[in-house]
Order: structure tokens, then C-alpha cells, then sequence
């Protein structure tokens, strides 16, 4: 299937999801997200695959097991292309990547990583390169200092941190409607990759479950 951008109809689509989020909604506009949402987004990762990696779509159904909200389905559709991330919504493209949640022995490799000199710097380094590029680059982070690292640490903003990644929210540009949708994406991804890469070596896949 050829990529000829994410259409109007999917921003649509999530927008009446979020006004009327029912099984009755999805039942009767299936062929829409099926037709605007999925198959477009199937297209753009074919698209993309030969650079960045095979794609995992997430389910659009939530787990409302215990969860307060019990609204039965997504209000985005989420992609993994290789270590990277986009997402569909009402507002338009959301692209990512880095690592959003970290598990504690990922915590623990991460902050011993940005306390070496070299190594810290070199991510604190590529981080501002990245946000000079117009990204936002953050993550979850503890109100205080972590245990064993001075109050005056050079690099504290990183240490404080849980989880780091890059992003952009681009809307609905009119790009995104057309097949060059999936070149802006793959350079996002391109220029995000410094910090994403600086994890992959010095942090590393998850050798226990986030909490």
C-alpha cells in the first residue's frame, strides 16, 4: 500500500471519539478508523520500515480493569517503528523517541552514565544539540535530588530524571496530509536519534519491570 499521508477524516475521527468515546460510536464509524486511521498509518510504517525497523501498532482498546475512566477506547493510535514513536490524535502528529519509562535497573545505569564525566557531558551535550533543533527533550523526573549525588552536581537536571525523550507535536500541518508526511517523520526520528542513541549504549534494554 502506497503512503499518501494521514487524511483529515482520521483528526475527524478522534475528535468525535473524544465527544462520544461509546461502543456504539466505534460500531457504527469502524470503517472509518479502519479506512482513515489504520490503513494510512500501516502505509506510512511500510514506508518506513527499511530504515527504522518493523512497526508494533497498539490496540485501540484500553484496559479499564482499574482504571477510574472506563471511556472503552484510545483517543490516539500509537506506532513503534524500531526504538521510536509516533502517534494520531485530534491534534494532529505527535513523534518521539527515547525511552519513556524506565525500569529501576535502567534508573540505576542511567544516572551512573550522566555522574562519569565523559559520558554525562557527552549526553548533556547532545541534548542541548537536540533542543537547538527545535525539540523538546525531558522525561519524568524526581522534585529532589537522587540519593548519593551532591546538590551542586553540573549535571542534576539529568540525574533527577526517570525517563528521557525527545518529541515534537506538530499539529495538523498541511504536510501531514500528503505523502511527505513520512519524510518529516523520518527526520525527526533522524535528529532525535543523538540522546537515543547515547541510551541504547549506556543504558541499555529493561532487566527488571518498570514500576
Amino acid at each position: 500500500m502506497t503512503f499518501n499521508g494521514i487524511p483529515v477524516e482520521a483528526l475527524d475521527f478522534y475528535e468525535d471519539l473524544e465527544a462520544d468515546n461509546t461502543k456504539s460510536f466505534w460500531a457504527k464509524n469502524k470503517s472509518v478508523y479502519e479506512n482513515s486511521v489504520r490503513d494510512p498509518l500501516r502505509a506510512l510504517a511500510d514506508a518506513l520500515a527499511a530504515e527504522f525497523g518493523p512497526a508494533h501498532f497498539f490496540r485501540p482498546y484500553r484496559d479499564v480493569r482499574f482504571a477510574k475512566d472506563k471511556s472503552p477506547y484510545k483517543t490516539q493510535q500509537g506506532v513503534t517503528i524500531g526504538g521510536n514513536y509516533l502517534h494520531i490524535s485530534a491534534a494532529g502528529l505527535f513523534v518521539a523517541s527515547g525511552y519513556y519509562r524506565m525500569s529501576p535497573d535502567q534508573i540505576e545505569r542511567f544516572r551512573t552514565a550522566v555522574d562519569v564525566e565523559h559520558s554525562g557531558i557527552d549526553l548533556a551535550e547532545r541534548v542541548e544539540a537536540v533542543r537547538a533543533k527545535g525539540y523538546v527533550v525531558d522525561g519524568e523526573a524526581l522534585k529532589t535530588r537522587p540519593r548519593g549525588y551532591p546538590a551542586d552536581h553540573q549535571r542534576l537536571e539529568l540525574l533527577r530524571l526517570k525517563s528521557l525523550v525527545g518529541y515534537a507535536d506538530y499539529g495538523s500541518p498541511p504536510w501531514l496530509h500528503s505523502a511527505e508526511a513520512a519524510e518529516r517523520v523520518a527526520t525527526a526520528w533522524r535528529e532525535l536519534a543523538p540522546v537515543s542513541q547515547w541510551l541504547d549504549d549506556h543504558v541499555g534494554p529493561a532487566q527488571t519491570p518498570p514500576k
